[in-house]
């Protein structure tokens, strides 16, 4: 996992100012009444623009680099959120979970479903109840719909005008700039302050009490929850300027923790052991975080004499020999941890990796031929193969396994991406160019999308069956965009960006 890079984005400022925006919606201009849909949340804000102002926001998350892409990270965490949304949610709401490159300890939930975890929200949770607490909180939002209730509330919001809003303050925290888009957001809000106040309070409530139901029943310890927020109370106080972001978004009060306290009383006890993946996610987050690749491997020798048969710090003494160099060390150690814990696919990962940066081409490959018959779509597992595949020189079989799980599993676009670029090493041009259209069009750029696939009906020896579905494709996302935008889009010539 390559050492955390700089970044101007400073997303716990984000957060907060984002809470103060869909908070506290008077300062948004009037704009013609939407159509009643059956509810009156609905009439403002329903769920299918709840979904497209969520979409909107993490695609400009990631394209500012806010969002770590790292599959083992993103399946973590995506798995943690999914086994508590399977108790609490009907189905009918969809959820993505991501974490963000941000040291800061906060968490927030963005319409639609979408869920961001601070990096540093994930190494300050002491145990895996108190990260589930959390995630369950979030997806209480969610699930009671407590941003469209807040639109609502003020009644004086639409879905363009959110979007504009939410990009400027994208803008300003990405440039570090964002003092005169925080002042606009301040500036009309203080007659209504007081009850946009008591409005959070019972949201943050309402969103303890389902979270904490969620939490026994996905078999949780319910006290994670309330342990937590109670922990960062007392470690950080009344001190303002230190306070995180989490406790700002999300205040905590004496009288908060005692309700959360005698919700947890009433439910069954449940001790839980924290799976080994938890382990080895915070691990990678300190490999991840450190500042020197030296640094890094200081912080595991130091753990490992305080307890060097754990797991996650004997991996993340690897990882860190492996960053140094030393790859013969890192990779005997990956290769006991398999042999002892061959259910364990982050250690198969790690030694098939380590075997290709040593040049053991074949070793490598072996090993990954027995991990994906032991894990088949596994997809942290099929990446890593896929992209060792390209290496050595075999990516119409990288592009065969790729486009299976692309055919199986909702993509992310840095896999859709590696898809292109197996495409490309296989010199099916017209399919490289088709994938990086659909990168293009998963991080929310249109323009870019259309712009490949008319390349990709100009490629060389395209048969008759790819140009129908090239085509097919590129009337649909035509038809997406704004009338004055694929105006522009469709009389401009072919722009050829880079390859992937």
């Amino acid at each position: 996992m390559p050492g955390k890079p700089g970044s101007n984005l400073t997303m716990h400022r984000y957060a907060v100012i984002l809470l103060s925006l869909l908070s506290g919606q008077a300062l948004l201009a009037q704009e013609p009444n939407l159509p009643d849909f059956g509810s009156p949340v609905d009439a403002v804000i329903n769920k299918n623009q709840e979904a497209q102002l969520g979409r909107s926001v993490v695609a400009q998350l990631r394209a500012a680099g806010a969002i770590l892409e790292d599959p083992q990270l993103k399946e973590y965490i995506q798995n943690l959120g999914s086994r508590l949304v399977g108790h609490t949610s009907d189905g009918t709401q969809s959820f993505e979970f991501f974490v963000v490159d941000d040291e800061a300890i906060n968490a927030f939930a963005l319409p639609g479903g979408y869920i961001g975890v601070n990096a540093g929200l994930i190494l300050a949770s002491e145990n895996e109840s108190e990260l589930a607490g959390v995630l369950a909180h979030e997806i209480a939002h969610v699930t009671q719909r407590h941003i469209a209730r807040s639109i609502y509330d003020n009644q004086r919001s639409s879905i363009l005008s959110m979007a504009t809003m939410i990009a400027a303050v994208l803008l300003g925290a990405a440039t570090d700039s964002s003092d005169a888009v925080q002042g606009a957001i301040m500036a009309g809000q203080a007659g209504a302050m007081q009850r946009q106040i008591n409005f959070t309070r019972a949201n943050e409530r309402e969103a303890d009490r389902f979270g904490i139901e969620t939490l026994s029943s996905a078999g949780f310890d319910t006290n994670g929850m309330a342990t937590f927020f109670e922990k960062l109370g007392r470690r950080y106080g009344m001190a303002r300027g230190q306070v995180p972001a989490i406790l700002q978004t999300h205040p905590v009060s004496i009288e908060r923790i005692a309700e959360a306290r005698e919700r947890t009383r009433l439910l069954p006890v449940a001790k839980p052991t924290d799976s080994m993946n938890y382990g080895l996610v915070k691990a990678r987050l300190m490999i991840h975080q450190a500042s020197t690749p030296e640094a890094a491997h200081a912080i595991f020798e130091t753990r490992m004499t305080g307890d060097r048969t754990d797991p996650s710090n004997r991996y993340g003494l690897a990882l860190s020999l492996a960053q140094l160099g030393l790859f013969d060390e890192s990779e005997r150690l990956f290769t006991d941890l398999a042999r002892e814990y061959p259910g364990v696919i982050a250690f198969w990962i790690a030694r098939g990796e380590t075997l290709m940066r040593t040049g053991f081409v074949d070793a490598a490959l072996r090993v990954y031929v027995e991990a994906v018959d032991l894990f088949p779509r596994n997809i942290p597992l099929t990446i890593s193969y896929a992209e060792a595949l390209i290496v050595a020189g075999e990516p119409a079989r990288a592009h065969q396994i790729l486009l299976d799980l692309l055919n199986n599993v909702p993509p992310t676009p840095a896999q859709i991406r590696l898809i292109a670029r197996a495409a490309n090493a296989e010199g099916d041009s017209g399919n490289a160019h088709y994938y990086m259209g659909e990168y293009y069009l998963a991080i929310g750029n249109g323009p870019l999308a259309i712009g490949q696939l008319r390349m990709a009906l100009e490629s060389p020896d395209v048969n008759s069956v790819d140009r129908a579905r090239y085509q097919a494709r590129l009337k649909q996302i035509n038809e997406w965009l704004p009338d004055e935008q694929r105006r522009r889009r469709n009389d401009a010539p072919v722009e050829h960006q880079p390859e992937p």
